[in-house]
C-alpha cells in the first residue's frame, strides 16, 4: 500500500484501482468503471452524490468528443447524480456492458464486453418541463467483483441515511377512478416501489366508501405502523381517505355557526368548549391559522411509538396521491404535473410539503339544537353552479370524465342563481381582486388591469414563513371582524389551493398557496349569461383574469358561514356531494403533510 498525498491506492485483488480519501473511514471513493453505452469513466462517490467523467485516455485533446455526424453522443463535462435523487442500487453480477467509442476520423463505433455490473436507479428531471420526473438507470461495469460489491455497499450505506424516506406504506386503489385506470396505474408503478425496498400493503376498493370505512375503523396503533398512506385515484377518492382519517382524530373547535333567525343579526360566536371529538382543546388549536403547524424540513421515520395516539398536524405520517382521476387538481397543484410516475418517485424519495385543509360543517336542526356534520376538503368547496354540475354529472357516470363537460354545459344553459347570505371574517392583509368593489366594468369586453400574482411554487417562501402575530386571525366573537353579503349568486366557492387543472391552467385562484392558512372565497353575483361566459372563458385561458369582473368578489379569509334561502342546497366538496342549507367552514394551516415537493413551474 502506497500513500500519495491524501490518496491511498490499494492494488490488492479485492479493491483494484480504487482510491480513497481519508484514512480511517474514507468518505470519497474514486475508481475507473465502464458506464453502459458510454465507455470508460472515472467514477467518484461522495456522501452527497455520484459523479463521473470520461477517461482522458479515450479522448483526443484537440477534438470535440461530444458530436459525431451532427449527433450529440458524449460529453466531456462531468456528469453526476445526487444521493437525494437515487432510490435504489443493485449488484447484477456478470454480463454485458456496451461501450461507445468515437474514433479520430469522427466515426461512431461500439462493442460490448463482459464484466461484473451494478446499477444505480435515480430520478431524471425534464429540461423542458422541470416538474416532470422520470426514472433513469446507470449501469457500471468492472472486471473485479469485490470492487463492484464494495461500491454497492457504500452507496447502500448512504441511502440508509435518507431517514425521511418511507419504508412501509398503505396503498388504496380506486379501480373506477377517471377512465377506470386505477389498477393499471398501480401495476405499472408497483415495481418501482419494490425496487426501492418500500413495503406496500395494497387494497383495491370494492365500493364507494370502502376506503373511508377502512380508515375510520383502523386503530391508531395500526396506522402508526405505516409511514403514510397513498391513494391511487382522483380528488374525490383522496377526500374519502382524508375524511376517514381526520374525522375521528383531528380535535378542534367548530367554526362559528350561521344565525338561527332570518334577521340581519349576525353570526353566532362559536363555543370554544365544543370540539369535533373531544371537549378539551388547547387554546392554540382554537385559531384556524395554526401557529404550531410544521412548515418545512423533514423528520426521521424511526423511533415511533405505535401505541401513541394519532393526531394532526403530524410531521411523520404523510399522505400520497397518485393521479388516476377525472381532474386531479390536488396532484397538479402539489407536483406541477398530472403524471403518475412523478408522484410515485416523489413518494419514494420521501418529499414533503404541508397542505392546508378546510373543515366544512353542515348544521342541522334537531331536538337538542344544532346538530353538526363535519367534512374536510383539501382543494375546494363550491355551491350554485359547482354544486349543480356535480349533481347533474351523477346521472351520466357511464360517460366517464366527459360527463363533467356535458353536465357543465347543461347547467350553464340553465343559468340559475340562488338567494343566500354569506358572512366571512376579515383578515389583516386581505387582498381582493382589483376590480370588485373598486370600479365598474364599462363594457362587456372591458377587463381591468391584472393584479399582481405570486403563484405557489416549490420551496415557497410564503408557505414556509412562520406565523407572526400580525398574521394571526381576528377574534371570531367580535362583531366588527365580520363582513356580511346577501343577494343572488350564480356560484359561491371556497378554494383551499389554486385548483389548477387541465381545463383551468392557472386554477380558480392563481395566487392561492398550499400552506398559507387562508381560504379564497369567491362570490359570483347574478349577471347576464354572456358575462358569466366571459368569466368562464378567462378561467380556461392561461394568464386569464377570471376574478377581475365587477360581478365577482374575491376575499381572503379563514372562516365563513353560509345560509341558503331555500330549504335545500347542494355543495361540491372535493368532487363529492354535500347537502347543506346552513354551512360554515374554517381552514387549518398545514394540517397534513404530503409526499410532494411542490410545482417547479
Amino acid at each position: 500500500m502506497e500513500r500519495i498525498g491524501d490518496f491511498i491506492t490499494r492494488d490488492d485483488d479485492s479493491q483494484a484501482n480504487t482510491q480513497f480519501i481519508g484514512a480511517e473511514e474514507p468518505s470519497i471513493l474514486t475508481s475507473s468503471f465502464f458506464l453502459d453505452h458510454v465507455g470508460e469513466v472515472s467514477l467518484t462517490l461522495k456522501p452527497d452524490g455520484l459523479s463521473w467523467k470520461l477517461m482522458d485516455s479515450l479522448c483526443n485533446d484537440h477534438e470535440d468528443r461530444s458530436t459525431c455526424l451532427g449527433i450529440q453522443i458524449l460529453s466531456r463535462n462531468n456528469t453526476s447524480i445526487n444521493i437525494s435523487d437515487v432510490y435504489a442500487v443493485e449488484f447484477i453480477d456478470w454480463g454485458l456492458v456496451h461501450e461507445t467509442l468515437l474514433t479520430n476520423p469522427g466515426c461512431l463505433l461500439g462493442h460490448a464486453s463482459e464484466m461484473y455490473r451494478f446499477t444505480v436507479h435515480g430520478v431524471d428531471r425534464s429540461k423542458s418541463q422541470p416538474s416532470l420526473w422520470a426514472p433513469i438507470v446507470y449501469t457500471f461495469g468492472h472486471m473485479d467483483k469485490p470492487t463492484c460489491q464494495m461500491w454497492v455497499n457504500r452507496l447502500s450505506g448512504f441511502l440508509t441515511m435518507e431517514t425521511h424516506r418511507p419504508k412501509n406504506l398503505l396503498v388504496y386503489v380506486n379501480p373506477g377512478s377517471g377512465k377506470g385506470n386505477g389498477c393499471r396505474t398501480w401495476l405499472s408503478l408497483a415495481p418501482i416501489f419494490s425496487q426501492a425496498k418500500v413495503k406496500t400493503k395494497v387494497t383495491v376498493t370494492e365500493r364507494a366508501g370502502h376506503a373511508f370505512e377502512a380508515m375510520a375503523s383502523m386503530s391508531d396503533k395500526e396506522l402508526n405502523s405505516y409511514d403514510g398512506i397513498v391513494a391511487v385515484g382522483g380528488d374525490g377518492f383522496f377526500n374519502e381517505i382524508l375524511n376517514g382519517i381526520l374525522l375521528s382524530r383531528h380535535k378542534a373547535p367548530y367554526p362559528p355557526s350561521p344565525p338561527d333567525d332570518e334577521s340581519e343579526s349576525d353570526v353566532l360566536p362559536h363555543d370554544p368548549t365544543v370540539t369535533i371529538t373531544e371537549p378539551s382543546v388547547s387554546r392554540e388549536d382554537e385559531s384556524p391559522l395554526l401557529s404550531g403547524s410544521p412548515l418545512g424540513g423533514s423528520q426521521p421515520m424511526n423511533n415511533i411509538n405505535e401505541d401513541s395516539e394519532m393526531s394532526f398536524p403530524n410531521e411523520r405520517f404523510r399522505f400520497g396521491l397518485i393521479p388516476s382521476g377525472s381532474t386531479d387538481a390536488i396532484v397538479i397543484c402539489t407536483t406541477g404535473v398530472r403524471d403518475p410516475m412523478t408522484s410515485a418517485l416523489q413518494i419514494i424519495l420521501g418529499k414533503r410539503l404541508c397542505l392546508d385543509i378546510a373543515q366544512v360543517v353542515r348544521w342541522e336542526k334537531s331536538q337538542s339544537g344544532k346538530d353538526p356534520r363535519v367534512r374536510y376538503a383539501a382543494s375546494f368547496a363550491g355551491y350554485g353552479f359547482y354544486g349543480d354540475v356535480i349533481t347533474e354529472s351523477e346521472k351520466y357516470r357511464w360517460m366517464g370524465p366527459k360527463r363533467y363537460d356535458y353536465a357543465g354545459t347543461k347547467v350553464f344553459l340553465r343559468h340559475r342563481s340562488y338567494e343566500a347570505k354569506v358572512a366571512y371574517m376579515k383578515v389583516e392583509a386581505e387582498k381582493t381582486n382589483a376590480g370588485a368593489n373598486a370600479r365598474r366594468v364599462k363594457a362587456f369586453w372591458g377587463l381591468s388591469k391584472e393584479s399582481e400574482r405570486v403563484p405557489c411554487r416549490a420551496k415557497c417562501d410564503i408557505c414556509n414563513t412562520p406565523v407572526t402575530p400580525q398574521m394571526e386571525t381576528r377574534d371570531p366573537q367580535k362583531e366588527s371582524n365580520w363582513v356580511r353579503v346577501k343577494g343572488r349568486f350564480l356560484s359561491i366557492g371556497a378554494a383551499v389551493i389554486s385548483c389548477r387543472n387541465e381545463k383551468a391552467p392557472d386554477g380558480l385562484v392563481a395566487d392561492a398557496h398550499l400552506a398559507d392558512g387562508f381560504l379564497h372565497l369567491i362570490l359570483i353575483k347574478d349577471c347576464p349569461r354572456a358575462f358569466y361566459l366571459w368569466h368562464l372563458t378567462q378561467l380556461a385561458r392561461k394568464g386569464g383574469t377570471p376574478l377581475n369582473f365587477d360581478f365577482v368578489e374575491h376575499h381572503k379569509t379563514t372562516t365563513f358561514t353560509f345560509t341558503s334561502s331555500g330549504e335545500e342546497s347542494v355543495w361540491n366538496v372535493d368532487g363529492e356531494i354535500l347537502h347543506a342549507q346552513k354551512l360554515s367552514a374554517q381552514v387549518f394551516r398545514g394540517l397534513i403533510s404530503l409526499f410532494a415537493s411542490g410545482p417547479e413551474t
